[in-house]
């Protein structure tokens, strides 16, 4: 069945000396169903292969498609799909995760690093992470699934921590006439409504969770970063952003690099003279080199305040984020 399908009926009438008139009607799907991961060699040779893996943009649950005709997909669902197919290919050594994103929700980023665990633990093989331009808080929580972090010589990273934006719509409303009328439960029952100014009550609440969530981040560090003592990575969690050279000095990452470096370090580890680089696609999804596929790691405001995006202003709900949103 295809899902969200919408098919128009074509009709075409044609005229029999025989049997008088007939119809033929031809159902044409609008949409095709999303295919399945297909494998492509991006380059190197062997029989061993190293699983190129890319988390690019805003990190989020919301489906993705790649053109206007497919369902599309989430990055939920492609990393889930990706490791299932990985977990089944004995010649798969290693993965390369390719990080392009300033981070994203709270619970999307926590699931794929779960995803990722999962995988290693199965199969132990090594991970590494190699940072694009931007890597930074949910793009950093990802990486400490990695066993080794490379960052290219202009990356940014860091932005430790969490956050919950809302902007205040109030005095635009008042100026053109609109008021928001609620009736509810408990004065918490609307907390951080974008209509009205925030109490000093719903604020100590926020930031609670916010603190539980940054308290995560950091524990997830501890595990990932085990040459950082709680110090170091106390001082590095304030939110900041860190060059590539700084993070390195910070022992935030490992080595300061590039993607060719992250593959023959991987083969170096797995002490191979040879192995493919390969990466799974769908059909229409151009993969030829190991650069091909980004999107643009830093969201548009815009993007993000639509309910196409993560809807931070429009319900429902509040959006917790492990974001790096300037």
């Amino acid at each position: 069945m295809l899902r969200k399908a919408a098919l128009f009926a074509a009709a075409v009438a044609f005229f029999s000396t025989l049997s008088g008139c007939g119809i033929m009607v031809v159902k044409v799907p609008l949409y095709r169903e999303t295919e399945i991961l297909q494998e492509r060699v991006i380059e190197g040779a062997g029989r061993d292969k190293i699983l190129l893996i890319d988390v690019s943009g805003v990190i989020t649950e919301k489906k993705r498609s790649l053109n206007r005709w497919t369902d599309g997909t989430s990055q939920l669902e492609d990393m889930r799909e990706t490791l299932r197919k990985a977990a089944g290919d004995p010649a798969v050594k290693a993965l390369l995760l390719r990080i392009s994103s300033p981070g994203g929700g709270v619970t999307a980023t926590d699931i794929l690093y779960h995803e990722i665990m999962k995988f290693k633990e199965k199969r132990n093989i090594p991970v590494t992470a190699c940072f694009m331009d931007v890597a930074a808080s949910g793009g950093y929580y990802l990486a400490m699934a990695a066993d080794q972090i490379v960052a290219h010589p202009t990356s940014i990273t860091g932005s430790i921590g969490v956050i919950a934006m809302k902007f205040n719509v109030q005095g635009l409303m008042d100026r053109i006439g609109i008021e928001e009328e609620s009736v509810k439960s408990g004065n918490m029952k609307d907390i951080w409504s974008p209509f009205r100014p925030s109490t000093a009550e719903e604020r100590a609440v926020m930031q609670v969770i916010i603190n539980s969530y940054h308290r995560k981040f950091i524990d997830i560090i501890e595990k990932g970063r085990p040459s950082m003592t709680k110090k170091d990575i106390e001082a590095a969690s304030d939110g900041r952003i860190f060059t590539a050279a700084q993070a390195l000095e910070k022992k935030l990452i490992d080595r300061v690099g590039y993607l060719d470096d992250a593959v023959t370090s991987l083969k170096s580890t797995l002490g191979l003279s040879e192995a493919q680089v390969v990466a799974y696609y769908r059909p229409g999804d151009f993969k030829e080199t190991i650069y091909s596929g980004m999107t643009p790691a830093q969201p548009k405001l815009l993007e993000l305040l639509s309910q196409e995006g993560l809807g931070i202003v429009a319900p429902p709900g509040i959006n917790f984020m492990y974001l790096w949103l300037p």
